[in-house]
């Protein structure tokens, strides 16, 4: 009897299974719809609310000129920014120029932070430029970027 009812449960899926295998197929083919699936000009006007950011020297970027494994980038940015109560460096982006996904890492930050600080690993796909994209308090932006040479390729 238990047989039976297996049977009737394959022969339900089965049609189910035969519809949704063109859409898993189409799905493949279909760019990435994440938040992150945009490119270089689009991340930085959603960052930025379409106001862009100016190049600073306050921004201090550290990121190998070669990066051996483009799946395990060390990224460190410091900012010469005070951190008080109405003047604070309230975000810190870092973005990957050429990958697919070009936000590799967001952190806001409050003057209980002390500092404007912020260190992570980003996977590149290729050489590219790294960009930290600095957002202030006072709703402006500032950053900078260093070109990262790539010999073995993480993902895009």
């Amino acid at each position: 009897m238990k047989r039976r009812n297996f049977l009737k449960g394959v022969a339900a899926a089965a049609p189910l299974a035969v519809m949704s295998a063109p859409m898993v197929l189409n799905a493949k083919d279909a760019k990435p719809k994440g938040a992150n699936a945009m490119d270089y000009k689009t991340a930085t006007d959603t960052i930025t609310g379409g106001k862009g950011a100016k190049d600073s020297a306050k921004v201090k970027l550290t990121v190998p000129e070669i990066a051996e494994n483009g799946a395990v980038v060390p990224v460190k940015v410091e900012v010469d920014h005070p951190m008080e109560e109405g003047n604070f460096v309230k975000s810190i982006h870092v973005i990957a120029s050429k990958n697919t996904n070009v936000r590799c890492a967001d952190v806001m930050l409050t003057p209980a932070n002390g500092k404007g600080y912020f260190a992570t690993r980003v996977k590149l796909g290729k050489s590219q430029d790294v960009v930290a994209l600095v957002g202030l308090s006072d709703g402006s932006y500032i950053k900078t970027q260093k070109p990262v040479k790539v010999t073995i390729g993480g993902c895009g």
